[in-house]
């Protein structure tokens, strides 16, 4: 039994005694209140029971709810400006048309023609700086809030992100807005890199399936209701009035951020605990029971080469993370498109274009709710069946059924759009795309909660990081892919590349659970 020391506070009142596991030395005998005081017995602290409320994970649901919704808003937020590189080098018109998947994207004619440039490559910048940004904050924000915890890298990086939102808007030249497109990237990349994170310190592993469900899916639909905005805001008020109206937006949710979103993190509460026990107990040797006894300067190097040290040295976290990488590009690089073919081969204005990403929210949203609604159902079932054993890989059955929409959605969107098919065929070919593409991300980023509890903020980072850059690169293929096959081939290529890709998660549904308890790929 642990030892319980009591405590007095500032007004003379006993308290409820905190358990202090000590540590036994010499004849194992338990020191007492005065003897810990008066001696340099180390203490350690731990939460009082499994059910400590000062543990995020036994607040009460209503809480963890409104903190999941506006974690969720944040990310909704940063995402509708999220970026997608040129894809072709001709005329100006036709790249940002192509580009119009980001919020910002319809007003970039009209930044060019204030800023008087027709340089393509600087209007492709303008808009794929952003992602680069997103794939740089993770390697930094990630380790910092497993070292100093979630709620100051949020409330921190959400400031900066209005303040370099509302400085994008003020911008007098080009290469002014091109800076602060990279560092508003680099800001807004704290709600999805260490989003997954607090999913994992509010829920246990069996309920985490809607949360993360619900977190995952911003960032996806951001992008797809972000030119429908943005395509009617930039042409009655002008490019600047987007980044205005999204600080605005960013402003209201950042205060909502210190209202509803406290610290999570079960490191980082305890080590708080233990900083106000040496106060009020006097005992300076009182430790965290978390606490590694490294200092500050070790800890942060081991944790801003962790995610790097993941990606390169986890066959199941590099995987993992490939796959997501590829199949984000693939939507990416349908959004960069679809301005394009619908244009092009059926006519629609600028004004309207933006109204066909809906076909791909509707599929995502409808891939969030079937992840939603059967991942935790499925975990239990498989658990009860397997001696109760709770493995994340059960997490990822959902994606070998569900992942054949991915390729079924490219051959009917490729050639309807080819034999100019009555518009809303290929747009259903978008939404099962879309459906997919969920059946693909959120089931990875479920996997690598459970699978990386304590580190799961520096694996999403691992993941995030690699997906970023991947989803940089691959629309770069899309409509030179298009001119050269067609879009018939083109996307039935892509379909094809998605059924060769159904086997990994397969491989690790069989392996996953070897390799990933594999002494040889402990992750520290």
């Amino acid at each position: 039994m642990s030892p319980t020391i009591p405590f007095r506070t500032p007004g003379g009142r006993h308290k409820e005694k905190f358990p202090i596991h000590v540590e036994e030395e010499g004849d194992g005998e338990f020191p007492d209140a005065a003897n810990m005081l008066a001696t340099n017995d180390a203490a350690t602290v731990d939460f009082d029971s499994p059910q400590d409320p000062s543990r995020a994970v036994n607040w009460e649901p209503r809480k963890k709810w409104i903190l999941i919704m506006v974690l969720s808003s944040m990310t909704f937020i940063t995402y509708m400006l999220s970026s997608h590189p040129s894809i072709s080098d001709v005329q100006l018109m036709k790249i940002t048309s192509a580009l119009a998947s980001a919020m910002f994207a319809p007003g970039v004619p009209q930044l060019m023609g204030e800023f008087r440039s027709k340089n393509s490559v600087l209007a492709s910048l303008v808009v794929s700086i952003y992602i680069l940004g997103n794939a740089f904050g993770p390697i930094l924000l990630a380790p910092l809030s497993e070292i100093y915890g979630r709620s100051p890298i949020y409330h921190v990086t959400n400031i900066f992100f209005v303040i370099f939102t509302m400085a994008c808007a003020l911008s007098s030249s080009l290469n002014m807005l091109i800076g602060f497109r990279f560092l508003q990237g680099t800001a807004g990349s704290a709600a999805i890199a260490l989003g997954g994170g607090t999913v994992a310190d509010l829920f246990i592993q069996e309920e985490r399936g809607k949360a993360i469900a619900l977190w995952a899916m911003c960032p996806l639909l951001g992008p797809v209701v972000g030119p429908v905005v943005g395509g009617f805001l930039s042409a009655g008020l002008g490019w600047r009035w987007v980044f205005w109206v999204l600080a605005i937006a960013a402003s209201v949710v950042m205060v909502a951020y210190f209202v509803f979103v406290p610290e999570t993190y079960s490191v980082v509460i305890l080590q708080r605990k233990t900083v106000r026990l040496r106060k009020q107990l006097r005992n300076p040797y009182l430790r965290s029971k978390m606490d590694s006894g490294l200092s500050y300067s070790v800890t942060f190097r081991q944790a801003i080469i962790r995610p790097l040290k993941m990606l390169l040295f986890s066959p199941i976290v590099a995987s993992l993370a490939t796959l997501s990488a590829v199949v984000y590009g693939y939507l990416y690089l349908v959004f960069t498109t679809i301005t394009n073919v619908f244009e092009t081969n059926y006519g629609f204005s600028p004004n309207i274009v933006g109204l066909t990403f809906i076909g791909v929210g509707l599929g995502m949203m409808t891939g969030v709710a079937a992840f939603g609604g059967l991942s935790d159902r499925i975990l239990v079932r498989k658990a009860r069946a397997n001696n109760g054993e709770l493995k994340p890989e059960y997490r990822l059955s959902i994606m070998i059924p569900c992942g054949l929409c991915t390729p079924v959605g490219f051959f009917i969107y490729g050639w309807t759009a080819e034999k100019h098919v009555f518009w809303l065929v290929p747009i259903l070919g978008t939404s099962l795309i879309g459906a997919g593409v969920m059946a693909y991300f959120i089931p990875i980023q479920a996997y690598l909660l459970d699978a990386f509890t304590i580190h799961a903020a520096s694996a999403l980072a691992a993941n995030a990081i690699w997906r970023s850059i991947v989803g940089a690169l691959i629309p770069l293929a899309g409509l030179p892919m298009y001119d050269a096959l067609g879009l018939g081939w083109g996307n039935s290529l892509l379909g094809f590349i998605s059924i060769i890709l159904i086997p990994v998660p397969m491989a690790i549904l069989v392996y996953g659970e070897r390799i990933r308890k594999s002494a040889r790929f402990q992750i520290e």
